[in-house]
């Protein structure tokens, strides 16, 4: 019976810290939730050599789609990176977990500037992640020209017969609308609204598809430009010959995505350690290198190569800064802009 007995204890030890094990295994993980292609693997790569956290990534494709996910009740993310309109949304919700990143001594490396959040102005929840105009892409040996904003591309096009791309994004396309009009990127007016979208309706003809897959299809000459992020100024410095990238002399809109920790965090310690190793100057920099977008790290600009530093396109003068515009949460009107939006499509 002793030796039963003793045959059972060590099964039971055996299991017992094989549980223990197991819980060390999941306490030294890390899930990300993040935009497609928006961090460079080397950053995460770093975070777990430097911690032996091991970090698992997803991706999504929209704001709207991450937060249907996470609303739809998956609870397995840690953290992720909403722009500053989709963390207002997602602090009106009780979505985000408070970590008082700001008290971190890294900190002090945020420009103040970027704290832009309505909910959190003080960083007390997310951290500056990257930012970055949304302008437009152009094949200057298709155009024959550069151009200097939509006008002037559609004006081009026109002469030519030729085609461009719009992405396939409501708040975004509207916004190109609302600015050739004169009128904010957030109006709520009605007619102001319908403005806008009859713009963007007026351009149908020229327009080859709304998509996000547009960089290789300007690249290739398939279409002359398309309506895009910062982040193809990767194919303008790999073909400055062919490629150009311009923020609209009519204005444009900015992005900004932060970097949040959902309140069902199953792993907000090792969520936090991430926010605070992304202080760290060399690491916006890397994605800086990689991404061509813009960062709040004080310090990581001046560790970006020199074309990235040199560039007016990813780090614009402040005159053009003025002509740059940040969505807002603007609450249950999204539903004007949703109407609009099918009439925008479904029109010949």
């Amino acid at each position: 019976m002793g030796q039963v007995w003793s045959s059972l204890r060590s099964i039971l030890c055996a299991g017992f810290a094989l549980l223990l094990f197991a819980g060390t295994t999941l306490a030294a993980e890390l899930n990300i939730y993040n935009w497609g292609e928006y961090i460079n693997p080397e950053v995460l790569k770093r975070f777990e050599q430097d911690t032996g956290i091991k970090v698992n990534l997803s991706t999504y494709a929209s704001n709207e789609e991450m937060l249907a996910k996470i609303q739809g009740g998956a609870t397995g993310y840690d953290i992720i990176f909403p722009s500053v309109h989709m963390q207002d949304i997602m602090s009106k919700l009780d979505l985000l977990e408070k970590t008082d990143i700001n008290q971190y001594e890294g900190f002090k490396n945020i420009d103040p500037a970027f704290l832009r959040a309505k909910s959190d102005p003080n960083g007390e929840y997310c951290l500056p992640y990257a930012w970055g105009s949304v302008g437009i892409m152009y094949n200057r040996t298709v155009l024959g020209k550069d151009v200097t904003g939509w006008k002037d591309l559609l004006e081009t096009v026109k002469a030519k017969g030729l085609k461009f791309a719009l992405l396939d994004d409501v708040r975004e396309v509207m916004g190109v609308g609302l600015m050739l009009n004169g009128h904010s990127v957030n109006s709520t007016d009605p007619a102001e609204l319908q403005q806008a979208a009859d713009t963007i309706i007026a351009m149908k003809p020229y327009v080859a598809a709304f998509t996000y897959e547009s960089r290789p299809m300007v690249a290739a000459g398939d279409v002359a430009a398309a309506h895009y992020f910062i982040g193809s100024m990767i194919d303008v410095f790999a073909n400055p010959k062919d490629l150009g990238y311009v923020i609209p002399e009519e204005g444009a809109t900015m992005y900004q995505e932060n970097i949040c920790v959902l309140k069902t965090a199953p792993n907000k310690e090792n969520a936090l350690k991430f926010m605070q190793f992304y202080t760290q100057p060399e690491i916006p920099a890397l994605n800086m290198a990689q991404q061509t977008n813009g960062t709040a790290n004080m310090k990581s600009r001046a560790l970006t190569p020199e074309n990235i530093k040199d560039s007016e396109e990813i780090n614009p003068p402040a005159e053009t800064m003025k002509r740059l515009q940040i969505f807002e949460d603007i609450g249950k009107d999204i539903r004007q802009y949703d109407r609009l939006w099918t009439k925008i499509k479904t029109a010949q």
